[in-house]
């Protein structure tokens, strides 16, 4: 059965407490590496000026402790492998509905390759960012 390296454990430890279920749950049966989670000042206008976040700090997910949002990559990672990504974020939305439709979770999950939520992956939406997952 996979598990978190420490540091995985330690950057999802900055998270919301509805991300780490979902992604304890996910770890069970898919393996992957938490690649941020709580993002500082720094970290964020490093992100901004590189083009990978549309927001400066403190106005993104990741900005605020707990952070409500979290990028993560199935493992090992291989950035080439876009239906890699496709299919894990199936796997972890499929997994975080079921957790609130349970009543383990109490946020709404959304994904980078789906922002506006509505299930098709092929509207324009700006920012493709595959590895990142967010509460609303």
């Amino acid at each position: 059965m996979p598990k978190f390296s420490t540091e995985s454990f330690t950057k999802l430890s900055t998270v919301h407490p509805d991300l780490q279920r979902l992604f304890f749950e996910v770890i069970q049966t898919f393996d992957c590496t938490i690649l941020e989670g709580n993002r500082g000042e720094a970290a964020q206008e490093k992100a901004f000026a590189a083009g990978l976040s549309k927001l400066h700090w403190p106005n993104g997910k990741h900005n605020s402790m707990p952070s409500m949002a979290v990028d993560v990559s199935p493992y090992p990672i291989d950035w080439k492998n876009n239906q890699r990504f496709y299919w894990f974020a199936g796997y972890v939305m499929a997994t975080a509905q079921k957790l609130k439709e349970e009543g383990k979770i109490t946020h709404t999950v959304v994904w980078g390759g789906d922002w506006n939520h509505n299930f098709d992956i092929t509207d324009e939406n700006g920012l493709r960012d595959l590895v990142h997952f967010e509460l609303v």
